[in-house]
């Protein structure tokens, strides 16, 4: 495991040419996370392997692109007063190791390239599936959730807190595998566990989470080739000012049409990786 953290033993992948599409889409991925908070790993990764980005690359660059424009939304979240640091740290209790161990199994195959696209490529799939389906019945967990507000899983603080721990194992594989799942899946996930709490902080929560895990999974995948420095400044140069122009319009317009039709659009672009 510790092997990761050296350099590279190939070169890596060639740097892409300058590419206003990939701007661009930065720029409207940006935009849609800003004003719905859909995750952006689920949009941004099915785009760079339409572009033609080799899965471990896109996964990769994708991972440190989230952790870069994540990072300025903690400011915001922690200065509302929107996150809880406890359920962020039995959170990364288990999703830290689970990355780590997942990018040694990733380590391990890197010497079969070909095998290694493909596991990624249909564990992208599944979780673009299950984000799709997550999108679609958000508020039909969360009413779920809250009438079972009561139950034993809720009230008692130690089997809580282990059920957090399993979840960040959970959202750390998945996020170490596809880029998906800290912001769509990781939010979900939250509002069943812990339906009390306001939506504010569970999506603060589940921000201040993202930011260690895709950091930690993003540079993993840097140590062993997956990341394109190039690739990932046209994204940030589109997703910066896209963010900031979304969450200034949040609230401002409805956006549950939207979120149905990129939830559609996802589950397709999933079925058809997996089939």
């Amino acid at each position: 495991m510790f092997s990761l953290l050296l350099p590279p033993k190939k070169k890596q992948v060639s740097f892409m040419d300058f590419q206003i599409g990939l701007v661009v889409a930065g720029l409207v991925v940006g935009f849609v996370v800003g004003m719905t908070g859909v995750g952006g790993g689920s949009l941004m990764t099915p785009i760079l392997l339409w572009f033609g980005i080799p899965p471990t690359t896109a996964v990769g660059t994708d991972l440190l692109y989230a952790a870069v424009t994540k990072t300025g939304g903690i400011f915001v979240h922690n200065k509302k007063k929107n996150i809880n640091w406890t359920i962020t740290g039995w959170l990364s209790l288990g999703s830290v190791p689970a990355a780590l161990l997942t990018l040694w199994i990733l380590h391990s195959l890197d010497a079969d390239t070909t095998a290694l696209n493909n596991m990624i490529k249909y564990s992208l799939g599944w979780a673009l599936v299950f984000t799709s389906v997550a999108i679609l019945f958000k508020k039909k967990i969360m009413v779920f959730s809250q009438k079972h507000a009561g139950d034993k899983f809720h009230s008692e603080s130690k089997t809580q807190n282990v059920l957090t721990i399993a979840i960040g194992v959970l959202l750390g594989a998945t996020v170490t595998l596809t880029s998906i799942g800290a912001g769509a899946l990781g939010t979900v996930t939250l509002f069943f566990l812990y339906p009390i709490l306001p939506t504010p902080k569970l999506v603060g929560t589940e921000i201040a989470h993202a930011i260690p895990l895709t950091l930690v999974a993003g540079l993993g995948h840097a140590s062993m080739g997956n990341l394109d420095l190039a690739l990932l400044g046209q994204l940030l140069m589109g997703s910066l000012p896209g963010i900031y122009v979304g969450s200034m319009l949040s609230g401002k317009m409805p956006d549950l049409m939207l979120r149905n039709a990129i939830a559609i659009m996802l589950f397709f672009v999933g079925f058809k990786l997996i089939s």
